[in-house]
């Protein structure tokens, strides 16, 4: 990590903080990204709101009315940020100046005063059974070649049938196959887990495997791109748009849809919730328990539908 020796400007600590993330934290590559961004927007605004590039010291003496400011300058004009993307740029600077504060030495209490957006928690929007099989069997329908095809398909059924996240599937490693009844995956922080590989996972992730024109090396990413680097996380964001303009679904059907459908869908057919949690790898079970809201709300809404009485 950058030595903090130098850090007497705000830039330099902006670079040592986004590596502690990055190396410390082990936060994802996305994450990182984001919160980087973030700062250095609101770096930025101070250049304009203070006249010059602000130094620790200044950050030092911010007043609350200041990153007011910079959050009703984010909130206005063109690009303006909704209040749950509000509250994410709150988020990333206060974790930097929590990083200022310990490594720097340079504590802002005051600006623990301002409150971010008051945010109505957003409940998950799953695919339907149909919809999740029917996106499964088209996945490779607008590939290039064959084994792209074959590649899609295993990734999507990965995240379905497996529940994992896009990175979790795309951190795979050549090694992990063949894959067993287990796999092994690495989740956020770093944290493993194991997850039960269902028949149809393994068959879809062999079926890659075997027509993959590119050598699987066990410490080589198992999913390829066409030119055989990683496959990026946009290429499966793709994908999923195409698939999901092919059966008419909402937007919301997104990649990560798939890994909620994965609960829900378990949880309809009597999984047990803690059971569900791990197999998430959630650290709590109130994050697990808004699969439960949304299956009740799915029962409640049939029942006023087709109650008499309703």
């Amino acid at each position: 990590m950058q030595s903090l020796a130098s850090a007497t400007d705000a830039e330099n600590a902006h670079a040592a903080w986004l590596a502690s993330l990055r190396d410390e934290r082990r936060l994802s590559a996305l994450t990182v990204e984001a919160y980087g961004r973030d700062v250095a927007r609101f770096l930025d605004f101070l250049t304009m709101h203070l006249g010059e590039a602000p130094r620790l010291g200044a950050l030092q003496t911010l007043q609350p009315q200041d990153l007011r400011a910079y959050l009703a300058y984010r909130r206005a004009g063109d690009g303006a940020l909704s209040d749950r993307s509000l509250a994410r740029a709150l988020a990333a600077i206060r974790s930097f100046f929590r990083f200022l504060e310990e490594r720097c030495g340079v504590a802002n209490a005051r600006l623990k005063l301002v409150r971010g957006p008051r945010l109505k928690a957003l409940l998950p929007r799953p695919v339907s059974e149909d919809s999740a099989h029917e996106a499964l069997a088209i996945a490779g329908a607008q590939a290039i070649a064959p084994w792209v095809a074959a590649r899609d398909e295993a990734v999507l059924t990965l995240l379905y049938g497996a529940g994992l996240r896009i990175s979790e599937a795309l951190g795979l490693r050549g090694g992990d196959r063949p894959i067993g009844e287990a796999l092994r995956v690495v989740g956020k922080g770093g944290k493993e887990r194991i997850v039960p590989a269902l028949p149809i996972v393994r068959e879809a992730v062999e079926r890659y495997a075997s027509v993959c024109p590119f050598a699987l090396d066990a410490d080589g990413p198992l999913f390829r791109g066409v030119r055989g680097g990683a496959l990026s996380p946009r290429i499966v964001q793709t994908l999923m748009a195409h698939v999901r303009a092919r059966l008419g679904l909402p937007n919301s059907a997104t990649p990560h849809a798939l890994r909620h459908a994965f609960a829900t869908h378990l949880l309809a057919h009597g999984a047990d919730l803690r059971a569900i949690q791990e197999l998430l790898g959630h650290d709590s079970l109130a994050t697990t328990q808004r699969y439960a809201d949304v299956d009740f709300s799915r029962l409640l809404a049939s029942y006023r539908s087709a109650h008499p009485r309703a």
